[in-house]
């Protein structure tokens, strides 16, 4: 986890976005000593929504499957999931 003071992203900005691409994790922002703000790069950001997207989606699916509603075989389900996930992984769209 990478913590850092609000003045670092005035003062170093250049730092703090090379800080979060190379390390691919968000940069936690302080402000007198307590939690402020949280900065990261594009594609992680696009990528962790893409990830809540299909995870919302999952939820939905498994609340059908408990609740007796019409839903698709395991076997189509794991193929689909793998190709979104690969999507992912790979940086591509991965449009669920």
């Amino acid at each position: 986890m990478n913590i850092k003071p609000s003045a670092t992203i005035r003062q170093n900005y250049n730092e703090i976005a090379d800080l979060c691409r190379s390390t691919r994790e968000p940069v936690y922002l302080t402000k007198n000593g307590e939690g402020d703000l949280v900065v990261m790069d594009v594609e992680s950001f696009a990528r962790r929504e893409k990830m809540l997207q299909l995870r919302e989606e999952l939820l939905a699916v498994e609340e059908d499957r408990a609740a007796g509603r019409a839903g698709c075989a395991v076997d189509d389900l794991d193929a689909y999931l793998d190709d979104i996930i690969s999507r992912v992984e790979h940086g591509r769209d991965a449009e669920v």
